[in-house]
């Protein structure tokens, strides 16, 4: 569920709603850091709770898809990139979409309800993305049918680490995550109900893309526990970046 295998080709094609999510990422940093109106975008975008308070309601939505700093924007694209495709391919896009956008939403309903008028200005898509951690615990619990015990495994080990650094490190907005996860929980049966396993949905393949070979691992003396070594350190370096940035 989390090792991709796709060319750039083969995964927008798959996993479209991702694609432009990270492209938007990609093109609002950009544009705050490095183009003329920068400035106005990340002034008018960011989430500050008094700001709400004031009817900019806007401002519960925008700061998903808004980042500062290449770390910030590279990490959290990346989390996406890792553990939005298996959710997209089986929710399919539109609930998919939908999930996201209402995890990241309520992920800063929660921040202005709970942080107060004063808490600081916050931006960055770690609510929403915690919001698809919670679909995947409540799946490692209640829909074992939906997730092998290995993904499960990992994904119980990232919540766990996720969770603790969440409240050790004092530059993550705790409100974000913790309320992300919940409703990503909480929204899980319904979105889930009618989720066939990852395994199931048909990708698209490339037509000039070369079929993958088992044994070719083994040619050049990489066997696949090595791989799924090398996709683990790949993951735990998502990890130090999401939660230590």
């Amino acid at each position: 569920m989390f090792i991709r295998n796709e060319t750039f080709y083969t995964f927008r094609k798959n996993y479209p709603v991702i694609t432009v999510i990270v492209a938007i990422h990609l093109i609002l940093f950009l544009w705050m850091n490095f183009f003329p109106g920068g400035t106005w975008i990340r002034t008018q975008g960011i989430g500050f709770n008094l700001s709400v308070y004031y009817g900019e309601y806007w401002r519960l939505l925008t700061p998903i898809f808004m980042h500062i700093g290449v770390g910030h924007v590279l990490f959290n694209s990346f989390s996406l990139v890792l553990f939005g495709p298996a959710l997209e391919r089986m929710l399919g896009k539109v609930r998919f979409l939908l999930v996201y956008v209402l995890c990241g939403v309520i992920a800063n309903i929660a921040t202005y309800f709970i942080g107060g008028l004063n808490y600081p200005a916050h931006l960055g898509a770690s609510g929403a993305i915690f919001g698809l951690f919670g679909l995947y615990l409540y799946m490692s619990l209640y829909r074992k049918d939906l997730i092998d015990q290995a993904n499960s495994q990992i994904v119980m080990t990232i919540l766990i680490i996720g969770l603790v650094m969440t409240f050790v490190n004092t530059n993550i907005n705790i409100f974000a995550h913790l309320f992300g996860l919940i409703a990503g929980a909480a929204f899980a049966p319904i979105f889930l109900a009618n989720a066939r396993p990852y395994y199931m949905r048909q990708p698209v393949h490339d037509p000039g893309e070369i079929s993958f070979n088992p044994n070719r691992w083994r040619k050049k003396g990489m066997n696949q526990n090595l791989k799924k070594a090398l996709w683990a350190g790949i993951i735990i370096l998502v990890l130090v970046g999401l939660f230590f940035r």
